[in-house]
């Protein structure tokens, strides 16, 4: 079946974190912190679906429009971004992908309205572009977008990565994207043909827990899973709010066969919620300096696995 009309299209991922490079076969456009979704867009409408293929538009309806700034039928990838003075903000975002009352959302939608910017087109009329370069999608990604304030086209340069994360860098923005430029694009599957550099690494974890550290401070106890099993991986702290612990569901029970001490007055709650904690790089297979930047709902738990 046509990929459009299967809805049936999941996105590329970055395989791997690197240190910045320059290099004339490569591209390098900024990594918005914001909402990997693909859109699918004819004359009539928009479908906006995260990662695991749902449905989003609902979260984000200041979107609903973007359809008529397209000049033809395509499956476009981008990020859903909330800017505030100019600069992306994870916390609005992240609070609008949590809401379900619909007051509620068009509330945040006036307040902080998202955009989104797209940075490949991987189908357009009525052919799959995934088999071709990368430079030629994006040729075919800036003939088919008109940008106004709610949907943009992501700018790159080319061969200078080093002095783009620099800028980066200096205005605290998460990083910069490496992208070959004549990779294909490998749908669901993590390549190295495209890499990011960051000011922090990040890493998602499946959340078991949460301790009670003070009136209002709490550590929520996480892991990953090995196949079935599910490894104690440590806590964070920084960027813990009462808000988030309040959506986690109590269980009481301990989902690890080995656990350290502690993590004794530990309350154990449903393995439903992952969670996505950014950390200072380190040599040593630990976090450091972790914190929470929140969770998600396009990943399932049982795919925060550990590398092999």
């Amino acid at each position: 079946m046509d990929l459009f009309d299967s809805r049936s299209a999941s996105p590329m991922l970055i395989a791997r974190q690197t240190d910045p490079f320059d290099d004339p076969d490569y591209i390098y456009e900024l990594k918005m912190d914001g909402f990997r979704c693909l859109s699918y867009m004819d004359q009539n409408a928009i479908d906006l679906r995260n990662k695991r293929n749902m449905k989003m538009l609902s979260k984000f309806p200041e979107l609903k429009e973007i359809f008529k700034n397209v000049r033809n039928r395509c499956i476009l990838d981008g990020e859903v971004v909330v800017l505030v003075d100019g600069v992306p903000d994870f916390y609005r975002l992240q609070k609008r992908t949590l809401l379900t009352d619909r007051f509620k959302i068009e509330l945040e939608a006036s307040r902080y309205p998202a955009s989104y910017v797209a940075f490949d087109c991987i189908y357009a009329g009525k052919r799959e572009l995934v088999w071709e370069p990368l430079v030629e999608r994006k040729n075919s990604l800036s003939e088919l977008v008109i940008e106004n304030s709610r949907l943009a086209v992501s700018r790159y340069i080319e061969e200078q990565g080093m002095a783009l994360y620099q800028a980066a860098e200096a205005r605290k923005l998460e990083g910069v994207v490496a992208k070959r430029k004549n990779s294909i694009y490998y749908m669901g599957k993590k390549s190295n043909e495209w890499t990011k550099f960051k000011r922090m690494a990040d890493e998602d974890y499946v959340v078991a827990g949460y301790i009670q550290k003070g009136r209002h401070t709490y550590s929520l106890v996480i892991g990953k899973y090995r196949g079935e099993i599910l490894m104690y991986k440590g806590h964070v702290t920084s960027g813990v709010t009462s808000e988030a612990v309040s959506m986690l569901k109590v269980t009481g029970r301990n989902p690890f066969r080995m656990l350290p001490t502690e993590n004794k007055d530990a309350v154990w709650v449903e393995l439903d919620h992952v969670c996505t904690v950014e950390y200072m790089p380190n040599l040593q297979n630990s976090l450091r300096q972790p914190v929470f930047k929140g969770f998600r709902d396009d990943i399932f738990p049982k795919e925060v696995q550990m590398e092999s």
